[in-house]
This record gives C-alpha cells, sequence and structure tokens, in this order.
C-alpha cells in the first residue's frame, strides 16, 4: 500500500463537522480530519493484516511523517501488536518519533506501540533512560507511559521487580519537577502499580510523596484511599 491510498481511505472515513473540535480539544497545530478512533482501529488493523513488517513500517513512517493526526495515530497503530519479527525497524522508528511528541494523544499511541516493543525486549530499557535525562518535557514524560508493562504484574519475577524498581529511581527523580505532565505521569505510573503492589506504591510515597505537587500525591494513592 502506498500513501497516497492510505491518506484516501482515511479521508473516506472522515466524520463531517468533527475535525473542528478535535482541533480545539488537542490544541497542537496540525491538520485534523475528523475521523473516529473506531474507524482508524479498523483501517489500521485491515492494513496490518494485509502488509508486512517492511511494508507496515514504511508506510508507517510515511503517515507519520505528513503531520495530519489521523495519521500520526494510524501510524502508531501500525506498529501497535505484540509479535513482530523482526521488530528492530519498527522499534528504531518508534524512538524517531519521540522529539517530534508535542501532545499527550500522540505520545500515548505511540508509547502503547513501544510498550509491546519493550515487553518483547526489556533489554531496551536501557534505552529508555536515557530519555530520563533529556531536557524535553515530552521525552521525560514518555519514559514513564512506555514503562507501564512494568505495573502490571502481579506476581513478578525476579527481573521483573528489578525494572520496577529501576523505573521507580526515575520517578523518584522526577518527583521535584512540578510540571503538570511529569507529575500527571507520575500520578498515573503509580496509581497503576497499586493495583499490583499496594505496599510499594505506599512506601514510595511515605519518602517522597511530599516532594510531589499534592494533586498527584492524591492521585497515585487514590485507588487505596478506595479500598
Amino acid at each position: 500500500m502506498i500513501l497516497s491510498e492510505a491518506l484516501d481511505a482515511l479521508r473516506d472515513a472522515i466524520e463531517p463537522g468533527r475535525a473542528a473540535g478535535m482541533a480545539k480539544y488537542h490544541k497542537a497545530p496540525r491538520e485534523y480530519l475528523g475521523i473516529p478512533n473506531p474507524a482508524l482501529n479498523d483501517l489500521t488493523k485491515e492494513w496490518r493484516s494485509a502488509l508486512d513488517v517492511e511494508a507496515r513500517v514504511a508506510l508507517a513512517r510515511a503517515l507519520w511523517d505528513t503531520d495530519i493526526y489521523e495519521a500520526r495515530i494510524a501510524a502508531a497503530k501500525l506498529l501497535t501488536q505484540a509479535r513482530i519479527r523482526p521488530d528492530d525497524a519498527a522499534w528504531d522508528l518508534i524512538k524517531s518519533w519521540v522529539p517530534d511528541f508535542d501532545s499527550w494523544a500522540i505520545a500515548d499511541h505511540v508509547c502503547m506501540a513501544g510498550q509491546k516493543r519493550l515487553v518483547a525486549d526489556p533489554s531496551r530499557l536501557d534505552q529508555i533512560e536515557e530519555w530520563t535525562r533529556s531536557d524535553d518535557l515530552w521525552t521525560r514524560r514518555a519514559a514513564l507511559v512506555i514503562t507501564l508493562p512494568w505495573t502490571k504484574q502481579n506476581n513478578p519475577k525476579p527481573e521483573e521487580i528489578a525494572a520496577r524498581e529501576r523505573i521507580l529511581s526515575w520517578i523518584e527523580s522526577y518527583a521535584s519537577d512540578h510540571k503538570w505532565f511529569i507529575q500527571k505521569a507520575i500520578a498515573w505510573w503509580l496509581r497503576e502499580l497499586s493495583k499490583h503492589d499496594r505496599a510499594r506504591v505506599a512506601a514510595f510515597l511515605e519518602q517522597h510523596g511530599e516532594t510531589l505537587k499534592p494533586f498527584a500525591r492524591k492521585e497515585a494513592a487514590r485507588l487505596m484511599r478506595e479500598e
């Protein structure tokens, strides 16, 4: 499939009158077509089935480069799959998009694709750690969103516990950064972990909670208070 065919398919899925509201909501200056997410899901599922890995990566790269909102979401969805073999090209492309992040929605879709590649090869956490030292807010935030799978194990293996503790050390280093999106990401990560390891989150908040913004501390502990 070539880019022009993919863009035609996207434009066929436009919902009239939707684009203006999306542009107002997302704020980042780019073209918005006005396509509902279920339609994007259907299109990208079809494309994933029809294309081999090399063609998917090529189409994802081309879609991303248009800077159209739905095209970038579709690019991420093309690579959101647990089994991609080989996946080095997909992983390298996902990483290359991170410096372009300027809004949470696109960033989160890309990070969902990246989560699958990290789980497939946890040694890639070494590369994610480099993001935590970036001066860019979105890159630093992405380091937490892309590592959310390490909040979800009920019975983690020793290597998974070690990875979790490594990420918690990143969160500790973020705690004094009071930018809203950073604090929100911290709260999200800790809240998700509290579903599976309440004691570890309680211990983290006991030690570092006062450094967080009050809203982040409250959100991180919200599910524990509801029990």
